[in-house]
């Protein structure tokens, strides 16, 4: 062992006087589904319902006599601050997106109380960011990286002590979710090629991707913060020294309807409660179908914090990715039983789920956004043979993200 496994031993120590290791629990459901022995580090059920909590701890109980904090977060790494600015009692200062959830803002005041102060500025973590830094420099005490920071590592590297106390033997494989980079690159010193970690990232926020393309870390030109807790814009540079040498294979890149197949999944399966960037690593289990058939593999389900107010978007996305809902435009002609005739083409399992009918009187056709959900993704192909043999003239927009911003 080194000198890093010493330090993360430490920071494990100390954070048992602050709350118990998460559970390491394996899951029926999958295990079954990928015909292979599947673990799931449940981070989801710290105290702060997330990882966050270890590097916040870690790295604040070595500031000693410190009793000013400043952070930048999007939700989760504020939350760690705040609480343990409270435990330790200290004052922190946290700045936040503007976008960030509300229930995130809310349990972050809830766990500092009167010991932290909240700032809403940027829309994006990058600016949220630069912001921070400013103020710290102009105010004074210590600043804390969310990711980029040596002390932040070693503590989220704990997860990985926790998993091997817990299993009798090391797992195959290890699925890790990136954001910042700083809880994988943890996990990849601490297991130092002992296991296989693999690595999955958010489409819209693909930081990792992108700095191994380049061979450094270089800022995304656009992010999607859908998946709040990896949506960064630019990977750590101390994370990415760490990580700089993963293989294209092990470098995952997953769509944001995805991981909402995954939380629709997992909530109404196994009554599990996932942020986006929670679930990023059991949606990443079906690119790897063959790689871990009757291996064990261990699954990093990184937060809990879940608006529920998100939900309806959540299960939009999900059945959109699923096949089992989709919008088009149709041309419908200006005639009196012309909505019979579409009517009686939809099958027993379609329901229409969004109708809206503009009439212009000095046309001989009107436009119809309409959204159909059904049972069964092949039945759009029998829905769709028999509009074009009705001769209805219809525009398929499910997957045209630019026009679905508009009219769904």
């Amino acid at each position: 062992m080194t000198g890093f496994h010493d330090r993360v031993r430490a920071a494990e120590a100390e954070m048992r006087k602050v709350f118990p290791p998460t559970p390491l629990l394996r899951n029926d459901h999958l295990s079954q589904r990928f015909d292979a022995d599947i673990w799931l580090k449940r981070e989801d059920l710290s105290p702060v319902r997330s990882y966050k909590l270890r590097g916040a701890l870690n790295a604040m109980r070595k500031q000693n006599g410190q009793d000013l904090f400043v952070c930048a977060s999007a939700g989760n790494h504020a939350q760690g601050v705040a609480f343990m600015c409270r435990q330790f009692g200290v004052r922190g200062v946290i700045f936040m997106p503007v976008t960030t959830p509300q229930q995130k803002i809310r349990k972050t005041r809830a766990f500092g109380g009167d010991h932290i102060e909240i700032n809403l500025t940027g829309d994006y973590f990058d600016h949220t960011l630069a912001e921070a830094q400013r103020w710290c420099a102009e105010h004074g005490g210590h600043f804390l990286a969310p990711f980029d920071d040596d002390d932040v590592i070693e503590g989220q590297a704990t997860l990985a002590l926790e998993i091997e106390e817990e299993l009798d033997a090391l797992p195959d494989f290890i699925v890790l979710p990136v954001g910042g980079g700083g809880m994988a690159a943890g996990v990849t010193r601490w297991f130092a090629g002992r296991t296989h970690p693999v690595y999955v990232e958010p489409r819209g926020g693909a930081s990792l991707r992108e700095a191994l393309n380049a061979g450094r870390p270089v800022p995304l030109e656009r992010v999607d913060t859908f998946v709040d807790g990896a949506a960064v814009g630019q990977i750590g540079e101390r994370p990415f020294s760490v990580l700089r040498d993963v293989a294209p294979a092990d470098s995952l890149v997953i769509s944001e309807d995805r991981v909402c197949a995954t939380i629709i999944e997992m909530l109404n399966v196994e009554g599990i409660v996932l942020e986006p960037a929670g679930a990023l690593s059991i949606e990443a289990l079906g690119d790897l179908t063959d790689r871990i058939r009757g291996k064990r593999v261990v699954c990093v389900t990184s937060g809990g914090n879940f608006d529920f107010e998100r939900l309806p978007e959540v299960k939009e996305r999900a059945q959109r990715y699923a096949g089992l809902k989709k919008y088009f435009i149709l041309r419908l002609p200006q005639r009196p039983g012309a909505l019979k005739d579409f009517l009686e083409i939809l099958g027993p399992e379609d329901d229409i789920a969004r109708f809206e009918y503009l009439k212009k009187s000095a046309r001989n056709f009107g436009s119809v956004l309409i959204g159909i959900e059904t049972d069964r993704p092949e039945n759009f192909r029998r829905l769709f043979d028999d509009l074009d043999a009705s001769g209805f003239v219809y525009t398929d927009i499910t997957n045209d993200e630019t026009l679905a911003q508009f009219v769904i």
